[in-house]
């Protein structure tokens, strides 16, 4: 049985992450169900030069924020999870407090209605006490707070190298079969 995976974007910077994890999906054989807002497509477009076509095309199934009919929006339809990579303040603040108020939030309520896992790649900084009381609150839901930071033990040489290794780590936590992050060996005596 092949894998489902709602994918939103939104208008916090760092579109490259939501990018590769459609990619590295589709490399997968995984089902990707995307959902990108108004701002995350301006995003988009202005980091990485993709329009909305461009965008869809790497996707199994586009649906539009403001179709709540579609079918992520019913816990009746089976995913293995979703990720919202990036995740801007407004979007965390909405599943938060349950606002579902465009097929984004709904389907990530949906996730966590299910209790299935719903990861958060939170994209913001400084962080005030309203941000950090909005991530307190989903991972009191069941969802997983995942800033984008990036891990330098494995010595990356580019940013696109950095994006990769989030973005298994972020498929392995949503529990998608074949996710392949570089684990931590420790450390080594020197010889």
């Amino acid at each position: 049985m092949t894998q489902r995976l709602a994918v939103g974007i939104t208008g916090a910077t760092g579109a490259a992450y939501g990018v590769r994890l459609l990619e590295r999906a589709r490399a997968l054989g995984v089902e990707t169900h995307l959902v990108v807002t108004p701002a995350g497509m301006l995003n988009v477009h202005h980091e990485l030069g993709l329009d909305r076509q461009a965008l869809e095309r790497l996707a199994s199934v586009a649906h539009a924020p403001g179709d709540v009919g579609a079918c992520i929006a019913s816990g009746s339809f089976d995913t293995a999870a979703m990720v919202i990579a990036p995740c801007s303040m407004r979007t965390l603040a909405a599943v938060a407090h349950g606002l579902s108020d465009n097929l984004l939030t709904r389907a990530a309520d949906v996730t966590l209605k299910e209790r299935r896992r719903l990861v958060l790649m939170v994209r913001e900084t400084p962080l005030n006490l309203a941000h950090l009381r909005n991530m307190s609150a989903v991972t009191e839901m069941g969802a997983i707070v995942y800033p984008p930071l990036p891990a330098f033990y494995h010595h990356p040489l580019t940013i696109d190298e950095m994006v990769a290794d989030g973005v298994e780590r972020v498929l392995q936590l949503a529990g998608i079969e074949g996710a392949a992050p570089r684990a931590w060996a420790g450390l080594r005596e020197a010889s």
